[in-house]
């Protein structure tokens, strides 16, 4: 396929949209193109799987398109922001109002409560909590019982549920997740890519995650695939099996045969 080709998502308006998107790290003999020419866009209301072999892009592209990462050129958008551009203070607004972020490491303070951790990034804005959505936020990642416990007196499951009720708890335009079953065993990693499910199918949110497991990536409704910093294929209404079929394709340098 042609690394200019355009993958729209199937519902609706993009929450997210990245358009002739170049990442070159370095000059010369160090440089690096990371991402090139990337089209691709996330609909609202979708969970999508970024997959590829190792050094494909892939963080480097939900990097760029959560506005973390500078882009060399083309264009990055979330809803109808353009972030190419954007000063440090701007981007710091946009993150902070229309984004969700989950990382491998749970990123919890550790003298706080989870309800504390989980309202933060508010309470630091000076924005007002919303008590309903936060209270079906927290009843739909199964946290009801576990608000008063400090990280310490949590599993690293509900450590990371905290981290995804964090995520949700603005209700942001997008929230993108990189590996966030990495630290977590195969059934606390089950817990929380049924949680990232559920709250695109019940709380109508629009999920990106980066993932390498192909049993993570058939929680999403599709799975974009990039080898060698251009997307290549893609898979709706994934499975494990066929996720792991499409990934046999690449070759040891991620180009599909």
């Amino acid at each position: 396929m042609s690394s200019s080709t355009a993958y729209a998502a199937p519902t609706g308006l993009a929450a997210a949209r990245a358009t002739g998107l170049n990442k070159v790290y370095g000059e010369g003999e160090t440089r690096v193109v990371a991402l090139d020419d990337v089209s691709v866009s996330f609909g609202r209301g979708e969970f999508t799987a970024i997959m590829g072999p190792s050094g494909s892009g892939k963080s480097t592209l939900m990097h760029c398109m959560a506005g973390l990462d500078d882009v060399s050129s083309g264009s990055a958008t979330i809803g109808d922001t353009e972030l190419v551009g954007l000063k440090d203070k701007q981007l710091t607004r946009l993150r902070r109002d229309k984004i969700g972020f989950i990382f491998q490491a749970f990123n919890l303070l550790p003298t706080l409560t989870a309800l504390e951790n989980i309202t933060l990034p508010m309470d630091i804005a000076g924005t007002k909590v919303d008590r309903a959505w936060l209270d079906r936020v927290v009843e739909t990642v199964g946290l009801s019982g576990r608000l008063s416990h400090r990280p310490a007196q949590l599993s690293g499951g509900q450590q990371q549920r905290v981290a995804c009720a964090r995520a949700l708890a603005s209700k942001p335009e997008i929230i993108f997740a990189d590996e966030p079953t990495g630290n977590l065993d195969s059934r606390s990693g089950a817990e929380i890519l049924s949680f990232l499910r559920n709250s695109v199918r019940e709380l109508g949110q629009t999920v990106v995650m980066v993932t390498h497991d192909p049993v993570a990536a058939s929680y999403a409704d599709r799975v974009v695939f990039l080898a060698d910093g251009r997307i290549v294929d893609e898979l709706h209404g994934p499975t494990a099996d066929g996720v792991l079929d499409r990934m046999r394709r690449f070759d040891a340098k991620g180009r599909t045969s």
